[in-house]
């Protein structure tokens, strides 16, 4: 909560005795925050958009440029590309997992093998 305090994200009002106080609204921001790190953005970029999303009241923010659209639709265009990469990698080794579940070819199997195949269970 401090680091999210010190990078412009989160703010605490404080009591006289110095402590931060968060209301029951940072949790749903912290949740916000969450959700842009993990898809990538770093906090620069965080700060800029959470102006922008829409508040309790669900209005937007005034602050929501053209630019930081084009910003943002550039970033969902990255995570997208990623996706697609992972989901390409995922396949692969699908593959990869079933062609080694598979029984093995005779051509491959080991002289033990084959003669415990022919003997039976032990």
């Amino acid at each position: 909560m401090r680091y999210y305090g010190t990078q412009g994200l989160l703010r605490a009002e404080r009591t006289p005795g110095g402590q931060r106080h968060y209301g029951e609204w940072a949790v749903d921001r912290v949740i916000r925050i969450q959700a842009l790190y993990a898809a990538g953005l770093n906090s620069k970029k965080i700060a800029q958009l959470l102006p922008c999303m829409r508040d309790a009241d669900g209005g937007p923010s005034e602050i929501a440029t053209p630019r930081l659209v084009t910003e943002l639709t550039a970033e969902r265009e990255r995570i997208d590309r990623m996706i697609t990469d992972l989901i390409r990698s995922r396949d692969v080794l699908d593959e990869a997992i079933t062609t080694a579940s598979a029984d093995p070819p005779a051509s491959v199997m080991s002289r033990a093998d084959t003669t415990r195949l022919q003997r039976g269970p032990a």
